[in-house]
């Protein structure tokens, strides 16, 4: 049986409060969502002046780049090269750039979603979020 590690409280604060202040640092108005492998939230922080909209757009981010380890922007270049058909993949919402997987000794251990600036910002936002943790 394999072994996998887990986000702790702790990796979750620290995640957030590096993207938060990489949001900060730029002046984007963001929301900010962090998930486990299985895309269950365990985060979710609107900034001031952060679009409405954006508070379902983050998770949506983190839970597909979760559930398909690997970075929601796949999915989005899969949509504009034509395959319009993978519109319809179950369980899969947020397919833009900006859910950016958790991935630690090749495991999935999570995933961050960003939401309310250019979306090659959200994924920076996102990546510096979990470098914080060394990942």
């Amino acid at each position: 049986m394999k072994t996998k590690a887990v986000l702790e409280l702790v990796d979750v604060k620290a995640i957030a409060a590096a993207a938060e202040a990489e949001a900060l640092h730029n002046n984007w108005a963001v929301t900010i969502a962090i998930v486990d492998d299985g895309g269950h939230m365990l985060w979710l922080q609107r900034l001031d002046g952060a679009p409405a909209i954006s508070a379902h757009i983050a998770p949506a981010k983190a839970h597909t780049a979760a559930l398909g380890r690997r970075e929601s922007k796949v999915y989005e270049d899969v949509i504009n090269q034509g395959r319009v058909s993978f519109l319809s993949a179950p369980a899969v919402s947020g397919m833009l750039e900006g859910g950016v997987p958790i991935t630690k000794d090749g495991q999935t251990i999570g995933a961050v979603g960003v939401s309310g600036v250019k979306s090659t910002e959200d994924a920076q936002i996102a990546r510096a979020g979990i470098a914080a943790i060394g990942l």
